[in-house]
């Protein structure tokens, strides 16, 4: 993500109450109170989504071991979702995680290096990934309700008064903030840097927010945001 990308967050989002002793599914932590209509499809979902996004060439290095990107991007954009929600529904777990579907076969070169080529490109993931994620849902048979649910998260659809798309938007933005800043921080300077996190927190929730103020930053980082905010 970028700085374009850390500009187009959510300003809207229903609390859910929190639920009690987690537990594990696939990598990625869930509510013991969630139950999916049919278990094994919901697995076999997940499984299929992991399997795609396995096969990103680009790397991710977490704690010294690499990672396919895609992947680990998605085991955290899960990870966050559950956080803000829950007991996030079906059909929003299966959206956070074949969110970024394949990312890699449509790279951001491919089109004009230009502010309307990046919204070009933007645009047309969006409808990339629910391409993707439809045909993935179809496969293991999700009827054609939940597969068109989740096409409307993976595009953002009725933003931002559909809550859980600002859930999925605040947990893009949480993800970018806790794994992907530093590294974009070191290539942007500070005035374009500061900018893109004002617009970004205007966009956030509340809940966003304070999750944000959690994290733990570099000494550059916290000083961009501490710049942003107070601006």
């Amino acid at each position: 993500m970028n700085p374009l990308e850390l500009t187009e967050q959510c300003s809207a989002l229903r609390r859910f109450p929190l639920a009690t002793r987690p537990t594990v599914w696939n990598n990625a932590t869930v509510q013991t109170s969630f139950s999916p209509a049919n278990p094994e499809r919901f697995t076999a979902a997940i499984r299929r989504f992991d399997e795609a996004n396995a096969a990103d060439p680009n790397v991710e290095v977490v704690n010294g071991q690499s990672h396919p990107r895609e992947l680990r991007y998605a085991q955290w954009l899960t990870a966050w979702v559950l956080k803000l929600a829950p007991q996030a529904s079906e059909p929003l777990r299966l959206a956070a995680r074949c969110q970024h579907l394949c990312r890699w076969e449509s790279p951001r070169n491919s089109y004009p290096l230009d502010k309307p080529g990046y919204l070009r490109w933007r645009a047309d993931l969006k409808r990339f990934h629910a391409e993707k994620s439809g045909q993935i849902l179809r496969e293991v048979g999700y009827e054609e309700s939940v597969v068109t649910r989740v096409q409307e998260l993976n595009l953002k659809k009725n933003h931002p008064s559909d809550p859980e798309v600002c859930v999925l938007e605040d947990a893009l933005c949480l993800v970018f903030l806790e794994h992907q800043l530093t590294p974009l921080a070191a290539k942007a300077d500070d005035a374009k840097m500061i900018n893109a996190l004002q617009k970004s927190w205007k966009k956030m929730t509340p809940a966003a927010h304070a999750e944000a103020l959690k994290l733990s930053y570099g000494e550059r980082e916290k000083s961009l945001i501490d710049r942003a905010l107070k601006a």
